[in-house]
């Protein structure tokens, strides 16, 4: 039995991934079999994506810290493992904000980790 490509449903389907790809270039958007790939592949690394945007971000808050730790004389491993000893509870998100909104607060911080 042929396979039917005029019904509702199957336009219906094709609608939706077209309406998605809207914003792409060429045929991505405008040839429905490239844009059904494209569809396809743009979800998978959005997917990905969203995993790797953590990574980068705990990337910067590292590379951050470290800038402002070894202004005040200490690495930043050497930091994380004093906040440690001196039992001070900061996540680094917080400890980059301080670090760059803040730089006095953060020298204290260092300070009393020492």
């Amino acid at each position: 039995m042929p396979r039917a490509t005029t019904g509702l449903v199957h336009h219906k389907r094709q609608r939706k991934i077209m309406r998605a790809v809207k914003g792409f270039i060429g045929g991505r958007r405008r040839l429905y079999r490239t844009a059904k790939d494209a569809h396809r592949m743009a979800l998978q690394h959005s997917y990905k994506d969203r995993k790797r945007k953590k990574r980068e971000f705990r990337i910067l808050w590292i590379a951050r810290i470290n800038a402002a730790a070894r202004i005040c004389g200490v690495s930043y491993s050497k930091l994380i493992g004093l906040l440690d000893k001196a039992n001070i509870k900061i996540n680094r998100k917080m400890l980059s904000e301080i670090a760059i909104k803040d730089f006095n607060a953060f020298k204290e911080i260092v300070a009393k980790a020492k």
